[in-house]
Order: structure tokens, then sequence, then C-alpha cells
């Protein structure tokens, strides 16, 4: 017997009592940790944001335009990258200079623009992620990875959810997902952390309460 019929074998037999393909697997591992509410699975969120490293800012959503406007303007950033399907209105107070995302621009072009801003398609707030689809207000990945400076802008309490098996509820698997805990960051064999290697130095996340301004207007 060659090693190849040996090795079949064994995967036959390991498979002899699997479950056929049409047998629907049971889960029985938690899908949250914990019984929160809304308000506190947010809380929980922006406190692992934190650990992470991320920086955290809350406001209205009427309150956003001003708020993103003040964050570009701390930064010194004279031009921030815009995916196609971004709120117009969320950068109309900024005084800076709005770059498109174009299919043709080289990594080097988006290593010029100082910062870009996207919204999220869910964060998850027992580990701090955030989850881009590349959907149109976020667009392609590599606008989010080359720039050093990213502002990411989270819909609260509506994308956010406890867990990671939530998460994937809710994500299409076919979609190019990039999952963003903190800035990007790797350590050597002395644990010396190093920020920026392979994406953004520096992430900023806007948890933009929607029902805030609802109250407002209500």
């Amino acid at each position: 017997m060659s090693s190849r019929e040996r090795i079949l074998g064994r995967v036959r037999r390991a498979l002899a009592d699997a479950q056929g393909e049409d047998t629907p697997i049971e889960r029985t591992y938690l899908r949250e940790h914990g019984d929160r509410s809304v308000e506190e699975t947010v809380e929980l969120l922006a406190e692992n944001l934190a650990d992470y490293r991320a920086i955290v800012h809350r406001c209205a959503s009427a309150d956003l335009p001003a708020t993103l406007a003040g964050m570009l303007a701390a930064r010194g950033a004279k031009t921030v990258l815009v995916p196609p399907g971004l709120e117009p209105a969320w950068l109309a107070d900024a005084d800076t200079e709005q770059i498109p995302d174009r299919a043709e621009s080289t990594p080097h072009e988006l290593d010029r623009i100082d910062s870009v801003v996207t919204a999220c398609a869910v964060a998850v707030a027992e580990t701090g992620t955030i989850v881009l689809d590349g959907g149109p207000d976020q667009g392609r990945r590599r606008i989010t990875l080359v720039p050093d400076h990213h502002i990411c802008v989270v819909r609260v309490p509506d994308q956010v959810v406890s867990s990671v098996p939530q998460a994937l509820e809710r994500l299409d698997p076919v979609r190019p997902l990039t999952w963003i805990s903190g800035p990007s960051a790797t350590s050597d064999i002395e644990l010396d952390r190093v920020e920026g290697v392979h994406g953004p130095r520096t992430l900023e996340v806007v948890l933009v309460d929607s029902q805030a301004s609802e109250d407002v207007n209500s």
C-alpha cells in the first residue's frame, strides 16, 4: 500500500461517522457573554476600542459634520480621501480638500493623502472590532490601509452588536471583509510595539448616536 492510499484510508475512516452535508450543525457556543443593555453594549465597544489605542469620539447625528471638521483640523489634514458613497453632509464643514477614491490611484498617491473618512458595516463590542465590507460608504480595502489616518463613523446603536457570531449574521461572506481592532500594530521578538506597519498609524472612531438627534427633534 502506498503512502497516498494509507492517508486516504485514514481520511475515509475519520469521515465514516461524519454528518451529511444537509444535516444542520448544532452550535453550542455562547452567542454573547453576559446580559447587557443596548447602552452597556455601546459602552463596552467604546472601552475596548480605547483599550486597543483607538481614539473614540461621541456625538449626535446633527453634530457629526462639526465633529469631523474639528478632528481633521486638529490633525492638520489638508487632504481627505472620500469613498464614493459617503454622505456628502458629513464633510460639509471640513476645510479640507476632498479627494475622491479612484481605481487608478497608485499606492504612492494614496500614501500622500493625510486622512480617510469612512463608515462601517458593523462594530463588535466584545472585541472592540470595526468591520468594513467594501460598501459604497467604505470604499475599497486599500484606501483604509495606505493613508496614515483613518476616521471611521459608527452609527449607534444600529451598527453595534455584542459578539462576533452576531456580527457574522449581518455580513455577506462573499464581500471583502476587513476586521479592524485598533490602529495597525505589530511587535518584534522583544515585544517593542510599532504602529503603522501594515495600515493606518492612527484610528479615530466616531460613535454617532442617531437616537440623541431624534430625542432633540421630538
